[in-house]
């Protein structure tokens, strides 16, 4: 060869060469490139996590709890105008190209050119089907390869899955900001309603998203977000997918949105949806939170909202009798004192209150601003006695007011309780709790003192001593020494003298008579001789407690539990005897609607069958006996009683049969009143958190008892009066003006007077009693007088 041709054959070589070495570094680079390709076939059954829906019984909604707050919403049922919003926004051109739109790929990489020199950011170009590949399958990372990845990928989608089906995936995966994700969650968050509610403007909005949440916030950016929004629109109206008209109209609307997103609009039941979270998570495990679960709950939002109201009101009650405790801040009167005063949480349940300072005082002639909107004017004269009688208010004190309902209206001075408690209310023959309330406020404290405060219940233990003592041999005109007793304590050398609460001793009483008045020397001697052992067992079988020490200050409710248990316990002596299980989750099911949790496990074997004319099934009555029926309704009759003639006489303005009992620790430190009507039991506990004393006087007649009634009053509108189920079985005597039951065989018989001395055993009260005059009194009426007798102390 010539010397030309050699060096043409040389260059061809290296040409070829080169070629080859590059053609082999492309097949090595996409063997490593696409060595982890996801499968595209695996969307086929892809969910994306979703949000478990949490409603109450009449359907309201009261909670989500997920990973990512989404609502998954199937294609069919997303509006048309929303799923073209979207398109206009992001795909035209998404139902005609196979995965990669070149044309608009094309268009984006020229609007670069311009975005570049602008310093704009840059256009992806990418279809709907990419950005699916993208967010499920693929990173975010801007590369070259994954940018490869993404068009393999789309176009092995667009082969593996319908377009429909494509669209429902990108509609319910992509992030919208607001914390929503998916259309579903965000149609929520920003508006407060289902998809299926949006309007044209309100559809397009949420179109404009996609490109970044936060480039078009609605409160923060929102001439951007408008713009963009009217961008959409007429593209929705290029495209003919809405008339010019329809465009126009929606560019004219305003662009309203939540001020934050809320997982429920009802507010009231914050400890009850917490409660329901830790045992659905419990129930379901991590599942709760991505497995878009509709879980119908118990709760009844209007007795929900009953209870809030009336712990709350109770609380400050309990509160303003122990005076003012003084500002909660101090500042000087001057530009930017506003900053400080907002710097103080105010309760969220309290949505009235506001933050403001003193600007006089002078006398009783007190003047606020508030903080937040600049309103001023005068403090109530009560609230100024009140204050001036405390810690006192000084210019520049800060503190919370409540504003006038009304022009002209003074300002209320309000202050957050330092005291604590809960109210728990459940129907007591199906275990349904209709309402919990864990603390005075959940934005405060978020600890749920119904479920997890561990209390002594004092006085409000004592009906199960006495369902003891009647299931043990006792009647309810059996009769019990109310004098003073002294035991021999743990320790040798220790004495125990139990004392009632008003230090008097009313001789022998009868079983009704010692509950109603809750002597507490009276209940000793009675557990003494029943035994502390059948005492706790019955304690255990009622779940009030897991165990209990056989001890004879137990009687007294020296042990502890939780409101919540010792709310459900006395259901048994409304249900006829039988344990409930409380529970606040009713009903649990998938997506699909299949049944994954009841908690109704009872069978009823031709519930399914047609009618045909016999009998309607009978569902058995759920839960074990723990005591014989009549037993239960004599203690049902006798903390009728307590309403009627003893500790809770305040109770009885409720004008329906109502039974319920008081309690009070030693030295004031928990206060109780636990009461029902015949389709509600209900639980009320007052205490500090760190245990410390309530003050004197303030019992469960006088802290706790006036909370119950103010639910009670709200709780019983509506319901039926009804009287409680008698057993069947019982045998029925008049025992001085007092309609008994007793079991058969152990009503009274023909008085036969008789020596009492020494005994201190059940028995019968007519023999006790011939005369109609008790020992230890001047009479059976002087010693059923209620006086000062609140014997809810511990002792």
């Amino acid at each position: 060869m010539n010397p030309p041709e050699r060096w043409v054959a040389i260059a061809g070589v290296a040409v070829l060469s080169v070629i080859a070495v590059a053609g082999f570094a492309v097949a090595i680079y996409a063997a490593w490139l696409f060595h982890d390709m996801p499968d595209a076939g695996d969307l086929a059954d892809y969910r994306p996590p979703t949000s478990t829906r949490a409603y109450a019984w009449d359907g309201t909604l009261i909670g989500e709890f997920s990973l990512e707050r989404r609502i998954y919403v199937p294609y069919d049922q997303m509006p048309d105008q929303l799923v073209q919003a979207f398109m206009a926004a992001e795909d035209r051109n998404f139902f005609h190209h196979g995965g990669v739109d070149a044309m608009g790929l094309t268009r984006a990489m020229l609007k670069n050119v311009g975005n570049a020199a602008r310093g704009r950011r840059l256009e992806g170009g990418s279809t709907i089907i990419q950005q699916v590949a993208k967010n499920v399958l693929l990173t975010s990372d801007a590369t070259i390869g994954r940018k490869f990845k993404e068009a393999v990928l789309a176009q092995r989608l667009e082969k593996s899955l319908g377009k429909e089906q494509i669209l429902e995936l990108y509609l319910n995966e992509i992030w919208l900001g607001y914390r929503s994700y998916g259309v579903g969650a965000a149609a929520y968050n920003y508006f407060g309603k289902s998809i299926t509610d949006l309007t044209l403007a309100e559809a397009a909005y949420l179109a404009a998203l996609p490109k970044g949440p936060q480039n078009y916030h609605p409160l923060r950016r929102k001439e951007a977000a408008i713009a963009r929004r009217n961008w959409i629109l007429g593209e929705m109206a290029e495209l003919g997918w809405v008339t010019e008209a329809e465009a126009q109209a929606a560019m004219r609307q305003d662009l309203v949105v939540q001020e934050a997103p809320t997982r429920a609009k009802y507010r009231d039941a914050d400890y009850f949806v917490e409660e329901v979270r830790r045992r659905g998570l419990a129930t379901l495990g991590s599942r709760l939170n991505e497995a878009g679960y509709y879980m119908r709950t118990t709760l009844d939002p209007r007795l929900q909202t009953a209870a809030r109201m009336a712990l709350m009101d109770g609380l400050e009650a309990y509160d303003r009798r122990h005076g003012w405790r003084g500002a909660w801040g101090q500042v000087e009167i001057a530009p930017g004192w506003q900053a400080e005063a907002k710097k103080e949480a105010v309760p969220a349940e309290r949505r009235r209150w506001r933050a403001a300072v003193i600007t006089r005082a002078s006398g009783g002639d007190v003047r606020v601003e508030v903080a937040e909107t600049g309103a001023s004017g005068a403090l109530a004269g009560e609230d100024v006695a009140w204050a001036r009688a405390g810690k006192g208010l000084n210019v520049g004190d800060l503190v919370f007011v409540e504003p006038p309902e009304r022009d002209g209206g003074a300002f209320r001075l309000k202050q957050i309780p330092a005291v604590n408690g809960a109210l728990v209310a459940i129907e007591p023959y199906s275990g349904r709790v209709l309402a919990m309330v864990g603390g005075y406020s959940f934005s405060l404290s978020n600890f749920n003192r119904a479920t997890q405060a561990m209390r002594q219940p004092g006085s409000a233990f004592k009906p199960i001593v006495y369902a003891a003592a009647l299931e043990n041999g006792f009647t309810p005109a059996s009769t019990v020494m109310d004098s003073m007793i002294t035991l021999r304590g743990a320790n040798d050398g220790e004495t125990w003298t139990p004392e009632n609460y008003n230090r008097r001793y009313y001789g022998a009483l009868t079983l009704r008579r010692g509950l109603e008045l809750s002597r507490n020397a009276m209940t000793v001697r009675l557990a003494n001789n029943v035994g502390m052992r059948k005492i706790a067992d019955l304690a255990v079988r009622m779940d009030v407690v897991d165990q209990m020490d056989p001890v004879l200050a137990m009687s007294l409710g020296a042990g502890e539990t939780t409101p919540f248990r010792l709310t459900a316990a006395y259901a048994a002596f409304v249900n006829g005897g039988r344990k409930i299980d409380p529970h606040l989750i009713e009903l649990v099911q998938d997506r699909e609607g299949k049944v994954v949790y009841r908690a109704d496990r009872r069978d009823c074997p031709r519930c399914g069958a047609g009618f045909n004319g016999d009998e309607s099934p009978r569902v058995p009555p759920g839960g074990a006996q723990v005591m014989d029926p009549i037993t239960a309704y004599q203690i049902t009759s006798m903390l009728q009683g307590v309403v009627q003639r003893g500790t809770a006489t305040s109770v009885s303005v409720l004008g329906r049969p109502v039974g319920g009992k008081t309690g009070t620790t030693n030295e004031y430190r928990s206060a109780w009143f636990v009461g029902f009507t015949p389709q509600i039991v209900a639980g009320v506990f007052v205490g500090f958190d760190d245990n410390r004393s309530l003050g004197y006087g303030e019992t469960g007649t006088q802290a706790a008892a006036p909370i119950f009634t103010a639910f009670m009053q709200e709780a019983i509108k509506g319901m039926p009066e009804a009287d409680f189920k008698a057993p069947e079985n019982a045998k029925y005597a008049t025992v001085r003006g007092i309609r008994e039951a007793f079991r058969p065989g152990t009503e009274p018989r023909a008085p036969t007077p008789v020596s009492t001395a020494g005994s201190s055993g059940p028995m019968p009260y007519n023999k006790v009693w011939p005369d109609g005059r008790v020992s230890g009194a001047g009479s059976a009426g002087e010693a059923a007088a209620p006086g000062d007798d609140d014997m809810s102390g511990l002792y």
